[in-house]
């Protein structure tokens, strides 16, 4: 499984490559696996580490034991994996792990009427911190070296027997990776894989903890954020429309739903507790970010709290949270009172209400704005370790739920989309493991909530895989949410629920059954819209209009085309008037866009009268005109919908009505619709590069507008028309005409 040094130019596919890889490998649950990690550029190794712990450490599902059956019992959770720092003191990571096992053993589980108590199996384990030998004397180097060349030899004693049921990553630079094969060839021959990812070196002074930015170019990319706003296409023989904007409302209430309690007060400090404080150097200015480096020192020395949890506060650290002395002398006290309840061996549900304190701190930094990857890492990671020491606390299905949207949100957070699928899945069993303690007839808004949650993980977990299933498991949320949801609890979250199941019918009615779903996406939508005052809620009024007009332009496709399609124009017209330029130019761009496609489609039907084709189409120019100029006001990644498609949509429009018969236009008019037509396919096609199948549709485009040219105006149209076209299409163009 030995990978060669990637000669790649795009870094960000090799890693993600070779990331998917090394977690695969961690994953198969094989025994005895010795993979080495090659990585320079240490911001990317800690984001890996970081990721890898997140997604392996606690594997969903297995995070709570339930008994099957009365004579088992349930177990508190047990890391799959551990990361550890390399002890530069004495480097040798075997003893460190056989250390820890001994601190954590594996707890026994099991035990019926059949089967006796059994071990839980022992975790993998990943060491980081190699680089830093870099700066130790070579006599510290060398006995690094020696500890690997002893290693077939140490791992046949009885002492390690334990450390070989388990699997070990050791992340290295790649300076380190040459001396291990020359210095240490008995390590070297038992590696069972080799994962080298691609980045630049990073001085290891620098590696002060998790990185401000993964926007580097040696970073993992796993992809962007989701938009809230899904594009959805809309199809059609010869016209290819632009996206139709469905925004899937998440409302106010989710992802913060995870908004409950209060915040937690502070405890008194015990006396030991407070001298650690004393002794941390806390008189510099916590707001300046080089003075905080002594008191991450202090934090970096604790023994107890994971070093993957402890490095991702520092980097919490040395960015937002160290602008407030009062929120970093919080956090620092903290996490001294729960390395003191870790010495003084207190009882786990004591230290469980530490870690939830932690959990909720960061919580309540990630509702204000602050989702970083690194913020929401913390949460999680805090929230687990209190599962794993208290799994009866009568918090428990708040803090699953929390969880189950901590894993959705990280699944929004860039650069994770690549990555989505997993965390998604993790957060529907989070969002169904709360479910299964929540008594609906007792907490019904808490139980509503939740099912809600999990109707919109389905939802996005739809876009993996699975869509119809998927779509089916959120109707089933949303609506089992809305059993125990009503209008009179609270209008607003009862409209947004409606909303997300009308807009989970319109999914599904994309896969099988559309007039039936698509039937109930409208009574959906129309029962939201009850609930919203435009007056007081103009946005959202105008998006749910929005939707209900999408869903009338795609039942038009199956039945009573031009009544649906007539309803699709009436409410996008209602919709614009929520939706305008100045408030959601975005948003008023999409649905001018959608509105000039129905104004299309109904210009086509058979039934439609020439005199009003040509008004229709009219009103479709417009409609796209507004559309398109908009999209000029604003960012290409803040649009809803394909503005290439909608240059070609403008192009045909502008040919259609011309080669109309009943357009009474003189040669001027007509020469002036179809110079505007040719223009934009040009525009379209101009974009389209990179989509061939694309862009031989809009070259045909092309041609047709110039035959047209020749038809309507003659030679000389003709002309006026090939000297508009780049030079280099024009011997292509001259052999199809």
């Amino acid at each position: 499984m030995s990978v060669n040094d990637p000669a790649h130019n795009n870094n960000s596919t090799w890693n993600r490559q070779v990331y998917h890889r090394l977690k695969l490998a961690l994953s198969l649950g094989l025994r005895r696996q010795f993979f080495l990690a090659v990585c320079d550029d240490l911001h990317l190794r800690n984001q890996v580490a970081a990721r890898l712990h997140s997604t392996l450490a606690y594997p969903v599902g297995q995070v709570l034991y339930q008994p099957s059956n009365s004579h088992e019992n349930s177990t508190s959770a047990y890391p799959r994996l551990v990361t550890l720092r390399l002890n530069l003191n004495d480097p040798n990571p075997i003893i460190q792990i056989n250390q820890w096992l001994a601190n954590y053993p594996p707890p026994i589980v099991g035990a019926s009427k059949d089967t006796p108590r059994r071990p839980f199996p022992v975790p993998a384990f990943q060491i980081v911190g190699v680089e830093h030998l870099t700066k130790q004397p070579v006599a510290t180097q060398r006995l690094f070296l020696h500890y690997l060349r002893l290693s077939e030899e140490y791992f046949s004693t009885q002492e390690s027997s334990r450390f070989l049921e388990s699997n070990l990553l050791l992340w290295i630079p790649r300076p380190w990776l040459s001396a291990i094969k020359q210095s240490a060839p008995q390590f070297w021959r038992c590696r069972t894989g080799v994962f080298v990812f691609a980045g630049e070196p990073t001085p290891a002074t620098q590696n002060l903890g998790y990185p401000e930015s993964f926007s580097r170019s040696g970073s993992l990319d796993l992809g962007s954020i989701e938009q809230s706003i899904l594009n959805e296409s809309v199809n059609q023989a010869e016209l290819k429309t632009a996206a139709t904007e469905l925004k899937f409302e998440n409302n106010s209430e989710f992802p913060a739903e995870i908004q409950r309690n209060g915040v937690y007060k502070t405890q008194e400090v015990s006396p030991s507790t407070a001298d650690l404080l004393k002794a941390a150097p806390q008189q510099q200015e916590s707001t300046n970010r080089s003075g905080s480096g002594s008191n991450n020192q202090s934090l970096s020395s604790l023994s107890y709290i994971s070093s993957e949890l402890t490095e991702l506060i520092i980097a919490t650290i040395n960015t937002s949270i160290a602008q407030n002395t009062e929120d970093y002398l919080q956090l620092q006290q903290i996490l001294l009172e729960i390395e003191e309840l870790h010495q003084k061996q207190v009882p786990g549900e004591v230290l469980a209400e530490a870690y939830h304190r932690l959990g909720t701190l960061y919580r309540l930094r990630i509702e204000q704005g602050e989702s970083t990857l690194e913020n929401l890492m913390v949460a999680i990671i805090a929230y687990q370790e209190a599962i794993s020491y208290d799994e009866t606390s009568l918090q428990l299905p708040d803090i699953l739920n929390d969880l189950g949207t901590l894993y959705w949100m990280l699944y929004r957070t860039p650069p994770n989309s690549e990555e989505g699928q997993t965390y998604i899945e993790q957060a529907i069993e989070f969002y169904q493991l709360a479910l299964n303690m929540i008594s609906p007839q007792t907490h019904p808004e808490t139980y509503a909530r939740v099912q809600n949650n999990l109707g919109t993980a389905y939802g996005d977990l739809a876009r993996f895989s699975h869509p119809s299933e998927n779509w089916q498991q959120a109707i089933l949320a949303y609506s089992e949410a809305l059993s125990y949801r009503t209008a009179d609890m609270d209008s607003l979250k009862y409209a947004a629920c409606q909303n997300n199941l009308g807009t989970a019918y319109w999914h599904l009615g994309q896969y099988n059954q559309p007039i039936i779903h698509l039937k109930k996406a409208i009574a959906a939508y129309n029962e939201a819209l009850v609930h919203y005052n435009p007056e007081q809620e103009p946005l959202k009024y105008g998006m749910i209009q929005n939707n209900i007009g999408t869903a009338c332009w795609n039942l038009a496709q199956y039945e009573q085309p031009a009544q649906n399609l007539q309803l699709a124009i009436d409410v996008y017209s209602e919709a614009l008037k929520y939706r305008t330029p100045a408030n959601v130019p975005s948003a008023c761009a999409a649905t001018q866009n959608n509105l000039g496609t129905a104004y299309w489609h109904l210009a086509n039907l058979s039934q439609t009268t020439q005199e009003a084709g040509q008004k229709y189409l009219q009103l479709c120019i417009s409609a796209y005109e507004e559309a398109i100029a908009l999209a000029h006001s604003l960012s290409s990644t803040s649009l809803s919908f394909d503005l290439l498609a909608s240059y070609n949509n403008l192009g045909l429009a502008h040919y259609q009505l011309v080669i109309d018969k009943s357009f009474s236009g003189d040669k001027a008019t007509r020469s002036q619709h179809l110079e505007v037509a040719l223009d934009n396919h040009l525009q379209a096609l101009n974009g389209l590069s990179k989509q061939p199948e694309a862009y031989q549709t809009t070259f045909t485009y092309v041609v047709k507008t110039i035959r047209a040219f020749h038809h309507e105006l003659g030679i000389q149209g003709q002309n006026l028309a090939l000297s508009k076209v780049p030079s280099q299409l024009l011997p292509e163009i001259l052999s199809k005409l």
